[in-house]
């Protein structure tokens, strides 16, 4: 195969990336498109998992002068993960979900999460999609690439699950297959190990060389990858999700990710998922993240730790079981100037951007944005 696309949508001045990345540090919303959201408990909230919903957040995030909105995606059987919530079990399509919300934004980035290796995915079917999507966004669609750490997810689709660093080196072949595309202006051929095409060919071609590419991961071979391909890279915090410990485990870890793209000639940023708990108090904080837990559905916390530890994901080794309640990478929980400091000391801790969950997204979001974000901005985080 002939070389790929290397250029990146950051190295175009006017793309939508290469705007949001004049910010100090990326702030992002992760769209609750599931049921439950983030946190397996029965606490009373507005937290939807409908399009409606979603919009009005992405809106909301919009008005604010967030830089992404991100939306997992999830194969999962009746009942979702179980308990008196049937944990997930309602879930839209990020895919489709972000093409709906490119039509009613106009700069807030929209990524999707696409499982690549499920299913009769064809490589020309994504570049072709995604040119589509970069077209009607104007720039603003990015793809988050994920192979599936969960065996269960396969035999969906009639197959079973790839080995870990096996399922790289497919997802290599399939985005290499995927940038050239984008890049050719001729009708292109290849017979990869893979994947095989003959005079494909992809129209309108992408406006900034690419749509934004991004991958989530904690491994070498992950690593390996977003340094090739990356331009943003969805970490974990290697040491579990109390605050704290992340903090001192992040440094390393991301300038490790920083160096594999270095000598790959290319620069990625990395982003990472707070579950943000805020209110006027610290103490108020506190009884509000209490709450959450004296309500926790254990049925779907079992589940969902099951589900996990049946696969072979090594982004979340230390995570403890009792911090699924609340869900999220890391927890930041405390009063607005609390929640500023963390948020300043993950930034001085080599990290670019943040994708934010909430327990209750509609006025935990609200008040975000009227307490947290004016520090953020007194503190040169936001321009």
């Amino acid at each position: 195969m002939t070389a790929r696309i290397t250029i990146s949508p950051a190295d175009y001045p006017d793309s939508p990336l290469a705007q949001a990345l004049k910010q100090p540090l990326l702030l992002g919303l992760f769209l609750p498109i599931q049921s439950g959201g983030w946190s397996p408990s029965t606490l009373p909230r507005s937290t939807d998992w409908t399009f409606e919903y979603n919009k009005a957040l992405t809106l909301k995030a919009e008005e604010l002068g967030f830089d992404l909105a991100f939306g997992l995606a999830q194969w999962i059987g009746k009942d979702g993960y179980g308990g008196e919530l049937k944990y997930r079990e309602q879930a839209i399509d990020p895919f489709v979900t972000v093409a709906a919300l490119s039509s009613v934004t106009k700069r807030i980035i929209l990524i999707s999460t696409i499982h690549i290796l499920y299913g009769p995915w064809h490589p020309l079917h994504l570049a072709k999609f995604a040119a589509t999507l970069d077209h009607i966004s104007g720039g603003r669609f990015g793809i988050n690439m994920v192979t599936g750490y969960a065996p269960r997810e396969p035999k969906m689709f009639g197959t079973t699950q790839i080995e870990h660093d096996a399922r790289y080196a497919r997802a290599a072949e399939f985005i290499g297959i995927v940038e050239r595309l984008w890049a050719s202006s001729e009708n292109v051929t290849i017979d990869g190990e893979f994947w095989k095409l003959e005079d494909a060919y992809v129209s309108p071609r992408p406006r900034y060389g690419r749509p934004i590419l991004v991958n989530a991961t904690g491994s070498p071979a992950g690593f390996d990858y977003a340094a090739q391909h990356s331009d943003l890279v969805f970490i974990t915090s290697p040491a579990g999700a109390e605050i704290e410990a992340a903090l001192a485990a992040l440094p390393d870890h991301v300038a490790n990710l920083k160096a594999r793209a270095k000598a790959a000639g290319r620069e990625v940023r990395a982003i990472i998922n707070p579950m943000i708990v805020c209110r006027p108090t610290e103490q108020e904080a506190k009884e509000y993240h209490a709450a959450i837990l004296a309500h926790a559905d254990t049925g779907a916390v079992q589940g969902f730790l099951a589900h996990h530890a049946a696969g072979d994901s090594q982004a979340w080794k230390n995570h403890k079981g009792e911090h699924r309640v609340l869900g999220g990478n890391i927890q930041i929980i405390g009063s607005p100037e609390q929640v500023a400091d963390k948020l300043i000391r993950l930034k001085q801790a080599g990290i670019d951007g943040v994708q934010l969950a909430f327990f209750d997204f509609k006025p935990d979001l609200d008040f975000f944005g009227e307490a947290v974000l004016p520090l953020l901005k007194q503190a040169g985080l936001r321009i």
